[in-house]
């Protein structure tokens, strides 16, 4: 009898309770799409630009760079803003900033300006991923983190997908100068939306009482900490901070190959017409759409269905990387209809990882006041390997008479590499709910090294 008064009460609750999370974490994958859509239209215009402004390879990779030189640099400083002012202030400064140096890429005189223009980019495009992950640590209860990361996270393949249509087809019938115009001013319209949706869960007026709780049901194992203040100095000296750093490093190395590389390497490499790279080349970014939400969903079930969070987070990831690794067979096909499978299973994969990967922060975290650092940690490791991996794979082109062998199977390597830090240097706490009448603030727990 008490179990199904129990039940009946769960049932009533989420009948009443509001849903505006959801609303929230919509708001944030839109300003991901938004991101990835302005730093991928360089990609996309390159071959254009190249004509005009005579660019070899080896100066290419530069270019394809230079965006994360300063979005690695700010990561660091940018977590501590979002954990200091939070993601209402500090993401719609983040997204003018990048919005008006993105338009100012339509006036490059030539290479230099270029550079400087990507790198007033990537200083703005430095908190998004920072600010994504401290709202889903705010507004979701860990049970849902995965899931809700992964639509965040959708915003990365949508931004990269659209990319190629819509920078092909305004460079081709305007310019490649006007996809920059375009794309600059979608983000001044994102900033009016954000100022009037986004809240703290506890101050918001359309969060009812019910999902406030339920916001907070198993957060308990952090609550005792949420007053501390971030300090830099502890936080270089927790492992875990380096684990998800170089984790990140090895899985950006590869993935950083569609964000820059992938269409000169069709176009170029396997000789794709514009008009083929128009019809299949956002295969992989679309297809990884759906496998970014699937990763979500498998991981948050996982942990619904009674397995650790250490299982439930880890087994999509190592999953994820290792089947992505395939990418290292793609140098080897003669069939570009076997080689887009290829390369679309091995991003498909590369994605399936990535909700789990991006819920790390608020796993690992001794603090909720810990976790914009912690992510901004993380997405540092992002984007060393992001930083790295253009610049090297243009100076093997220029030496290798343009062979893309081995920065494909060096793509693989690092699949495997990341997925081995992840399964074995990562350690994720357990959960502690918070139960019927129990005061969250008399909840005392340690900071666990599960492996």
């Amino acid at each position: 009898m008490l179990h199904r008064t129990n039940s009946g009460a769960r049932i009533a609750a989420r009948a009443r309770r509001s849903q505006m999370r959801w609303a929230i974490v919509a708001f944030s994958a839109l300003g991901l799409t938004i991101a990835y859509l302005d730093r991928a239209a360089l990609s996309v215009a390159l071959p254009f630009m190249s004509e005009e402004f005579h660019v070899s390879p080896a100066v290419q990779g530069v270019l394809l760079s230079s965006f994360f030189w300063t979005y690695a640099l700010f990561q660091l400083p940018s977590g501590w803003l979002l954990d200091k002012f939070g993601p209402r202030v500090i993401y719609p400064i983040a997204v003018g900033w990048w919005s008006i140096w993105t338009a100012l890429t339509a006036v490059a005189t030539g290479v230099t300006s270029v550079i400087v223009f990507r790198l007033g980019l990537g200083i703005g495009e430095a908190p998004v991923q920072p600010a994504n992950v401290k709202v889903v640590s705010k507004w979701f209860p860990r049970r849902e983190r995965a899931f809700a990361s992964s639509l965040f996270d959708m915003g990365q393949q949508i931004g990269s997908a659209l990319s190629i249509p819509v920078v092909t087809a305004i460079a081709v019938f305007a310019g490649w100068r006007w996809a920059f115009v375009v794309i600059g001013a979608v983000g001044l319209l994102w900033i009016v939306g954000w100022l009037a949706v986004y809240r703290a869960p506890e101050n918001h007026r359309f969060v009812n009482a019910e999902e406030l709780a339920y916001i907070r049901s198993d957060q308990a194992e952090m609550v005792m900490a949420a007053g501390d203040a971030p300090r830099w100095r502890d936080l270089l000296r927790d492992n875990q901070v380096w684990a998800l750093m170089f984790g990140y490093v090895f899985r950006s190395l590869a993935g950083a190959f569609f964000l820059t590389w992938y269409p000169s390497y069709l176009l170029n490499a396997r000789g794709f017409t514009e008009a083929e790279f128009g019809m299949v080349g956002a295969l992989p970014a679309v297809i990884g759409i759906g496998s970014t939400v699937l990763g979500g969903i498998v991981s948050d079930r996982m942990l619904a269905s009674g397995l650790s969070p250490n299982v439930a987070r880890k087994v999509p990831i190592i999953a994820g990387l290792v089947l992505s690794a395939c990418i290292g067979f793609s140098p080897f096909v003669e069939s570009n209809v076997v080689l887009m499978v290829i390369l679309t299973v091995s991003s498909a994969a590369h994605s399936f990882a990535g909700a789990a990967i991006l819920s790390l922060p608020a796993e690992v975290s001794r603090s909720p006041e810990q976790v914009g650092s912690l992510a901004g940690f993380q997405n540092f490791g992002s984007q060393l390997g992001n930083l790295i991996s253009p610049i090297a794979i243009g100076i093997f082109l220029t030496f290798s008479g343009g062979s893309y062998q081995g920065p494909l199977v060096f793509a693989a390597i690092s699949c495997l590499v990341s997925a081995a830090i992840y399964g074995f240097w990562v350690r994720i706490k357990p959960i502690v709910a918070i139960s019927e009448g129990t005061d969250p603030a008399d909840v005392r727990t340690e900071h666990h090294d599960n492996v």
